[in-house]
């Protein structure tokens, strides 16, 4: 373990001390959200995400440890465990490194070497093999001739040995590690079109497709991938086959008793077995790491959509649009719960938009509705045009959005939507989400399979069990991050708070609708099954609006509120004041004593009393409300009234490999290229998260492809 810590720390770049403190943390069973905000003082205020690299390295060495000694056990149940081979398994610092170690020992499928060792002539192998004098390895073979056993001639006989020690090379842990260097230094990743006369396809530009190993994109991988399995490319790795051999040569032929014999066995090694195994290993490599960078890019675009700024306390509508089935509606008041629903048919010629445009007139100045919610699916942008004419039908004051519906239909026909709605149909379940998005995307969002929400690339491409942990951690950083009110979330919501499991989330909510609100935090000790550990992880995330102590609507952990009243009292405060809304200054006192002087009165460290201070100046804060407002509209335009050069606002969709989508209003996202953006950078993401609002100009649009090329810089 000490080992295992001290390599953390080296990688993370962080004291061995404060590596050693979240191993432990870990090991106990805390969470990532309650250690990043509640155990800075332990590892040094690591954010969320490096811990969650941390838990995740840790997780990786453990696994490469407990493989190293399956593989010494198994070597010497066989009597072959030499300390020497100990030492080196011991010392591997990878996965592949430790199997090639393994590979001369593993148990093996019945192979050509094997059937000549079952003739006798690993002797023959051996003599050939050895290092030494020059022994006439032909005249030798003469001696190992036996028809009984299959070995007809000398020839037969050089043969099996030959096979033997390709075998033995091909096994040697040495040479598979020169030869992974060479591949990913020198080989080319190619692809071509799998017919002689293809189609035009998306995967056109992987027809003619040749590119260093090293230099290959995760995006090119995947698409590559893609295009292999549905039999559209054809793809290999190539490494020119003189250079490997010598380079198999160098390692296995000098000074051996029958160097040409083995030379010639090095090269059938290599040309049967060491290439087609180093191939599958440089595509496997290329797939894991593009996997990771692109769990990685969705994990990153996840977080700021879910982040995205309520539009609170507003009584919206949601409109669900389609054509056979019409546009289903739903109004929900400024908690989101539903007020009114209906059926509208603006598609339907213009007899039925105008019944629609009168329908949905009537329901905006019966329930006082301000803004609008657009799903941005089938219909959808026939649906915004009548919202536009609705909109001036009512005199102004009502703004839309078009907002994303993926996962809406995923959600509407589940089981959770069933319980939430049972006396709505699915179509109509999927408006209330769509109304519900624009007024707390969070709260909405985390009812659906985060793999649904579609902000990645390749996502159905990736291991899915990988892809789930990663954005699972992300909504539940989020979640907590925000912190949640434990007399109005959704089970959906509560079930990510750290500390709690979806069993213990229903408990609460049944709970509260047993016994009524909650009063308090410590309230939360009486749900069952909810014990002293899980409100530990969890006190610190839920909040009480409707309790005396002010503090129960604040980040701060119920551990800490003695600590919070005696740095009040430090600087002159007391609870009271914070809930007047008094202690205007309090930051600068604090800062004025220094927080290191008040961890010694406090008895907290000085990372929790800066959190507590940040908490106390805003009581039931919460951080999105910091964030650029999303951009509302009253108009709407198409791509055909697009021009180069005209300057739009847009909102960031989707950040890729290779630029970013940007929502400007007309139903196609239109496409940054990472070469348009306003300086150089490696990966679009240094400069763009999703839901960002930009200044974009139109560089080019094409109707027929519906294409729209935009830049970030200003023309001219």
């Amino acid at each position: 373990m000490d080992a295992m810590i001290y390599t953390l720390a080296q990688e993370l770049g962080r004291a061995v001390e404060h590596v050693e403190n979240v191993v432990k943390l870990l090991d106990e069973g805390a969470t990532i959200p309650f250690i990043a905000r509640y155990r800075k003082e332990l590892h040094g205020s690591m954010d969320d995400q490096l811990l969650r690299q941390l838990a995740d390295r840790l997780q990786y060495l453990r696994n490469l440890d407990a493989r190293k000694n399956e593989v010494k056990t198994s070597i010497e149940n066989q009597g072959k465990l030499t300390q020497e081979l100990a030492g080196a398994i011991d010392s591997a610092a990878t996965l592949a490194e430790v199997e090639d170690l393994y590979r001369p020992y593993k148990q093996k499928r019945r192979t050509r070497a094997t059937i000549a060792r079952e003739k006798g002539l690993e002797p023959l192998a051996a003599l050939a093999f050895a290092f030494g004098p020059a022994v006439d390895i032909h005249a030798a073979a003469r001696d190992y001739i036996d028809p009984s056993k299959g070995v007809e001639t000398a020839e037969d006989a050089l043969q099996g040995a030959s096979d033997i020690i390709a075998e033995l090379i091909s096994d040697d842990a040495g040479i598979r590690k020169e030869l992974r260097g060479l591949y990913l230094r020198r080989a080319m990743l190619v692809s071509k079109a799998a017919d002689k006369e293809p189609e035009d396809t998306v995967y056109r530009l992987y027809y003619d497709f040749k590119q260093p190993v090293g230099r290959v994109q995760g995006y090119q991988a995947l698409a590559i991938n893609r295009g292999e399995r549905e039999h559209i490319l054809k793809v290999s790795v190539e490494l020119d086959p003189e250079t490997a051999h010598i380079a198999v040569r160098r390692m296995a032929v000098p000074n051996r008793a029958a160097m040409d014999f083995v030379r010639a066995a090095a090269d059938d090694a290599y040309d049967r077995l060491i290439q087609p195994s180093m191939e599958r290993e440089i595509r496997n490599a290329l797939t894991d790491q593009a996997n990771e960078g692109a769990i990685h890019m969705f994990a990153l675009n996840l977080k700021p959509l879910l982040m995205q700024p309520p539009v609170k306390g507003k009584v919206t509508m949601g409109l669900d649009p389609g054509y056979r089935m019409g546009c289903k509606v739903a109004v929900v008041d400024g908690t989101g719960k539903v007020l009114d629903t209906a059926v509208v048919y603006p598609t339907h010629g213009e007899r039925k938009k105008a019944e629609c445009i009168d329908t949905l007139s009537a329901l905006i100045k019966r329930h006082g509705v301000e803004h609008i919610a657009i799903g941005n699916g089938t219909a959808s942008r026939e649906t915004e045009q009548m919202a536009v004419e609705l909109i001036q039908k009512t005199g102004g004051g009502v703004s839309y959005m078009v907002v994303s519906e993926a996962g809406a239909s995923v959600y509407s026909a589940s089981k959770l939507a069933a319980e939430e709605f049972p006396q709505y149909d699915v179509n109509l379940r999927s408006a209330v989400s769509i109304a519900r998005r624009l007024q707390d995307p969070l709260a909405e969002l985390v009812k659906i399979d985060p793999k649904a929400i579609g902000v990645g690339q390749y996502q159905h491409d990736m291991p899915q069990a990988r892809l789930g942990e990663a954005l699972d951690g992300v909504v539940e950083d989020c979640v907590n991050a925000v912190g949640v009110d434990a007399n109005t979330a959704s089970p959906s919501l509560l079930q990510r708070v750290a500390g709690l499991t979806a069993a213990t989330a229903k408990n609460l909510v049944a709970y509260r609708e047993e016994n009524g609100p909650f009063t308090a935090r410590k309230g939360i000790l009486k749900v069952p099954k909810l014990g002293p550990k899980a409100f530990e992880q969890c006190a610190g995330f839920i909040r009480v609006p409707e309790s005396k102590s002010v503090l129960d609507n604040t980040g701060v952990h119920p551990e800490s509120y003695g600590a919070a009243e005696k740095l009040l009292a430090a600087c002159g405060y007391i609870l009271a004041d914070v809930r007047a809304g008094s202690i205007g200054d309090l930051k600068a006192k604090a800062e004025g004593i220094g927080y290191e002087t008040l961890a010694e009165t406090c008895g907290a460290g000085a990372p929790t009393l800066a959190d507590i201070v940040r908490e106390l100046m805003k009581p039931g804060r919460d951080p999105r409300d910091e964030l650029p407002p999303p951009i509302l509209r009253t108009d709407v335009m198409e791509a055909k009234d697009l021009k180069p050069g005209m300057e739009l606002q847009g909102t960031v969709r989707n950040v890729i490999d290779f630029g970013a989508f940007v929502d400007i209003g007309v139903h196609q996202d239109g496409l940054v290229h990472i070469s348009k953006l306003p300086r150089r950078v490696k990966h679009p993401s240094e400069l763009l998260a999703v839901g960002d609002v930009v200044t974009v100009w139109v560089v080019e649009v094409d109707e027929k492809k519906k294409r729209i090329s935009l830049t970030m810089r200003k023309p001219g």
